[in-house]
């Protein structure tokens, strides 16, 4: 018996991965993460899952309860999360109970709410000269903060930030990244990326606070900040430049025109 901790992905039933939804299908139970869960994703397994479970309302206690119940059946169990379950799925807890129970599980990935929201927005998030580096975090509030990783030190590497459960205290996050941003740095709020309902502002951090009022969004918001949103002064990549040679692409001699389907043009090809 196994505990699958399956990433559902940010909303959209279609951002799942193939392995995810062919667990969901397979195992008799299914304890799912309330409405952050698509339930179209158990259109499949409706009326042969032996039960499937909205953990939304109950305990991690009664959580586990359920799962030592399949165990002592032989049942695997899919607990489903939206989003990647390792990033804010608070599965820490339940793994640290399974593995006490002498439990088995496995955890499967799944699309974040940053990765769906860069494709809502059309950018990439790792531009050349503009950003190399992305920090996934969240504003402090109820769950307990290291000091070290309070919104002013991660900002002063003024590295893209990925703010979750953050937005009704935006006013808050702009009056800390304003120091170190400065006022016309981009951002971007999505809401509820990829769901039927999912909406967006862009603007700056002058300016944010007041759209995101004006649309008033309190909750299941991602903000996105950093220069690469609102840039097109970036250096192409070395991947597909011609006078950048590498393993998959030997630089060649001047005069020489270059047989893409060769096996010299494709070194890692050959036998």
């Amino acid at each position: 018996m196994t505990v699958y901790f399956i990433g559902a992905g940010p909303g959209d039933p279609e951002l799942i991965t193939v392995k995810a939804q062919r667990l969901i299908n397979q195992c008799p139970v299914i304890l799912y993460a309330g409405s952050l869960v698509p339930r179209e994703i158990f259109a499949d397994v409706e009326k042969k899952a032996e039960a499937i479970i909205d953990t939304a309302s109950i305990s991690l206690h009664e959580i586990i309860e359920h799962i030592e119940k399949a165990h002592q059946q032989g049942k695997d169990v899919a607990r489903v999360h939206s989003g990647d379950p390792s990033l804010y799925g608070a599965i820490g807890e339940q793994i640290r109970r399974l593995e006490t129970l002498g439990i088995d599980f496995e955890i499967i990935p799944g699309v974040t709410a940053t990765s769906a929201s860069a494709a809502w927005l059309g950018k990439e998030l790792t531009l050349s000269g503009v950003s190399q580096t992305i920090i996934l975090t969240r504003y402090e509030g109820k769950t307990p903060f290291p000091e070290h990783e309070r919104l002013p030190a991660l900002a002063a590497s003024g590295a893209t930030l990925a703010i979750h459960l953050g937005v009704t205290r935006i006013h808050k996050i702009v009056e800390e990244l304003i120091p170190f941003y400065g006022e016309d740095c981009p951002v971007a709020v999505c809401y509820r990326t990829s769901w039927p309902d999912q909406d967006k502002v862009t603007g700056t951090l002058k300016d944010i606070v007041a759209k995101v009022r004006e649309k008033k969004f309190t909750r299941t918001s991602l903000i996105l900040v950093g220069p690469v949103l609102g840039t097109d002064e970036f250096r192409d990549s070395y991947l597909y430049d011609a006078d950048q040679a590498h393993v998959y692409r030997p630089k060649v001699k001047p005069g020489k025109i270059r047989d893409v389907n060769s096996p010299q043009a494709h070194p890692a090809l050959k036998r």
